[in-house]
């Protein structure tokens, strides 16, 4: 039947450890309120020289103090990248900031193994010490200099039908936040439905039910969100594809019915994701 063919091509390996990962990230930021000490390792720096210009690329992981993450969250960044972080959070948080260290800009010598070696450094202690205090590390200025870019990625490869490479973006941008602690956000429920979508034109449908089972429990409270109405009506789809209970999404998409939403207007989770604006 064309129902064990979808369960089957969900089941292939390499699918369903995402989908794991997820619900093993999710217990844990879910028991885990206070901000749990990160470490950021520069693990590589190359230099990439382009038509007109030269510059080192940092790969950044960032590292849970105590624990073994089998897929780090990572990120690569230029120092021009670090330096406008920089000017933009001096120009919020001037107090705050004047006890951090930022390098310094060379003139010469910017390709050496040592400048390099000791950038690497400067840069995992300024992003340290900034993750150590309070109102920055909850800031929009510094989480997003951590995952917008790779949202904004994964937004262009999703619109452009590149859905593996888009998945492997949305995954990355979705260890970044929950690294950062923010599986609360908006942002995060985007995520979600990025994850959701790739996984679904990949047929890997467990997984793509996995993904909305997740944004439906963030979601339990809020009677009115732009995602919920998507969200509710991918997983009916995705419960009946892969043999799993929709009552209860299907429930919720009555309540909504008879408090007036349009359901047949609402768009679907591709169209949500190709709509907004990621800036």
């Amino acid at each position: 039947s064309p129902g064990t063919e979808w369960v089957s091509a969900a089941e292939r390996p390499g699918g369903s450890l995402l989908t794991r990962q997820l619900q093993e990230l999710w217990r844990r930021s879910r028991g885990s309120l206070a901000p749990q000490r990160l470490l950021f390792e520069v693990t590589s720096a190359s230099v990439v020289s382009e038509r007109s210009s030269k510059y080192v690329l940092y790969t950044i992981y960032l590292i849970r103090s105590g624990q073994f993450d089998k897929a780090p969250a990572t990120i690569a960044r230029r120092y021009s990248d670090f330096e406008q972080l920089n000017r933009r959070l001096r120009c919020r948080f001037s107090c705050d900031m004047a006890s951090v260290a930022f390098p310094r800009k060379r003139l010469r010598r910017n390709f050496t193994a040592e400048t390099i070696a000791k950038r690497s450094r400067a840069f995992e202690q300024f992003l340290s010490h900034l993750h150590s205090i309070d109102e920055i590390r909850r800031s929009p200025e510094f989480l997003e200099f951590f995952f917008l870019p790779d949202l904004q990625a994964a937004q262009r490869l999703t619109c452009t039908g590149m859905y593996r490479e888009a998945l492997a973006t949305w995954a990355n941008a979705y260890r970044l936040q929950d690294r950062l602690g923010v599986c609360s956000s908006g942002r995060f429920l985007l995520t979600l439905a990025g994850l959701a979508v790739c996984h679904q034109e990949l047929d890997q449908l467990s997984e793509a039910h996995g993904c909305c089972e997740q944004a439906l429990q963030l979601l339990e409270a809020q009677g009115s969100h732009p995602l919920l109405g998507p969200f509710l009506q991918a997983h009916v789809h995705l419960a009946w594809k892969v043999g799993k209970d929709k009552r209860r999404s299907e429930a919720r998409l009555q309540d909504l019915r008879e408090a007036g939403l349009p359901l047949q207007q609402q768009p679907s989770l591709k169209e949500c994701l190709i709509k907004e604006r990621l800036e």
